[in-house]
């Protein structure tokens, strides 16, 4: 059962989502073991998208990125906000250092997080205020 952490004080459709983290070696390998989910959590790795933004920036179908985004979530590697209608999701911090470590050793990897989709990323949270997704609170604090 997940852990709230408490709602954002400007309103209460907001709050933070930390997941129990599973201890599953297997589970957790299958959410590092695609390449679509490999960038994915990649890309959130140090900043929360909703799925919207990482269905822009990985040009798929967001039925598409929502199931990957789940594979990642019931691993526990995310952290999630809910905010109105939109969810965030964030690299929990005790993973960063591992993902950031795996992502070093595996950079020359076809796998590996591609400048195209760095470029897409600063371009899509360029137009965050623009876009329907008003992005997160607690996450972006954080």
């Amino acid at each position: 059962m997940p852990n709230y952490i408490s709602p954002a004080l400007d309103t209460t459709k907001n709050f933070v989502t930390l997941n129990s983290v599973t201890e599953n070696i297997i589970t957790f390998s299958k959410a590092l073991a695609d390449s679509t989910r490999w960038r994915i959590v990649r890309l959130v790795q140090d900043q929360a998208l909703c799925v919207c933004e990482l269905a822009d920036i990985l040009e798929m179908p967001q039925s598409s990125v929502s199931s990957h985004v789940q594979v990642i979530r019931k691993a526990g590697l995310l952290e999630s906000e809910k905010c109105e209608k939109w969810t965030y999701f964030r690299i929990e911090k005790r993973y960063r250092k591992l993902i950031h470590t795996l992502d070093k050793f595996f950079a020359d990897t076809e796998v590996a997080l591609t400048q195209k989709d760095a470029a897409r990323s600063l371009a899509r949270l360029a137009k965050r205020e623009a876009s329907c997704c008003p992005g997160p609170r607690q996450l972006a604090k954080r």
